[in-house]
């Protein structure tokens, strides 16, 4: 299971007088990431550096540093430490030595990863959504089940058949969840893509 940030967290570090400040969060989707990206970013800074993950989506931007020296080394710093869902800003305000291509390598992914290693974390729980039908007489049974496993139900509908309901749940849990409905019908209950 992989796990992203607890919340927002920073880090700064001083590299031959330029100041690098990291500051990194958890995120759902591009556009939160880019939203955190422009709240976070300082416009008087000399480079706001920053990169995302989030699944197989990902975008990283050197913000005018030489290409590959900011933006990569963030996002391998993201995926080194193992975390998905995760957007990391590097502001760098200029000290007045240049550190060269492999200086800003390392002070860019360095300060990243130092930031997001000892960041606190959360697992992230991925969740399973499907339908399941059954006889009026198994609702009693079907949900004491459900309430046991603690899934959400989304929606119950209800037919000439029976009823059709609508779960969510995390992911790792549906297998015993569907073994132990059709115990407690007598395997009366059918499933279904939600």
């Amino acid at each position: 299971m992989s796990s992203t940030l607890a919340g927002p967290t920073s880090h700064l570090l001083e590299v031959k007088h330029s100041r690098f400040l990291v500051n990194a969060a958890p995120v759902d989707s591009p556009d939160e990431a880019l939203a955190f990206v422009a709240r976070v970013g300082d416009p008087a800074a000399t480079h706001n550096c920053w990169a995302y993950r989030i699944g197989s989506e990902y975008r990283f931007n050197d913000d005018g540093e030489p290409a590959g020296t900011a933006g990569r080394p963030i996002l391998a710093a993201i995926d080194g430490q193992g975390l998905d869902r995760v957007v990391a800003v590097v502001t760098r305000w200029f000290g007045g030595i240049k550190l060269g291509a492999g200086g800003l390598v390392r002070a860019y992914g360095g300060s990243a990863a130092e930031c997001l290693r000892v960041a606190a974390r959360r697992e992230l729980v991925v969740f399973a959504e499907f339908a399941l039908a059954y006889p009026f007489a198994e609702t009693g049974p079907v949900h004491a089940v459900i309430a046991q496993f603690e899934a959400e139900k989304l929606d119950e509908r209800f037919d000439a058949d029976g009823t059709r309901l609508h779960v969510r749940l995390p992911a790792d849990r549906v297998d015993a969840l569907k073994a132990r409905l059709r115990d407690a019908t007598r395997d009366r209950v059918r499933f279904s893509d939600a």
